[in-house]
């Protein structure tokens, strides 16, 4: 499993955009076995298009250990980011991530 995510990985930065898309589709399916990886993978990344893939697949994991990171990127500057955070948020569905979503809307950080 691993390896798979190291390939997914390889794919994902190639300069190929049809690669590209191929890692993201071979990552998908696995998000939840590859959280752990996704997560430091995004914390380290500085591609922008690739953080927010990376942050993308980590809201479809929809669990709580996502929360933070998704918390941490709903309240960042760059909206792409919030974006994918919102959307991994709502997925996950919790009473707490119900309440961050709340909180974001009653101060105007997200419509």
């Amino acid at each position: 499993m691993a390896n798979q995510f190291q390939k997914a990985m390889r794919l994902m930065r190639s300069n190929d955009a049809q690669a590209q898309e191929d890692g993201f589709h071979q990552l998908r399916p696995h998000v939840v076995q590859h959280l752990d990886e996704l997560i430091i993978e995004f914390n380290r990344e500085t591609a922008h298009g690739l953080r927010c893939w990376l942050l993308e697949l980590i809201g479809e994991a929809r669990a709580e250990q996502a929360l933070p990171v998704l918390i941490d990127q709903l309240h960042g500057d760059d909206e792409s980011l919030r974006f994918w955070a919102v959307r991994g948020i709502e997925r996950l569905d919790t009473k707490q991530a119900r309440r961050e979503l709340y909180q974001a809307r009653t101060t105007g950080l997200i419509p």
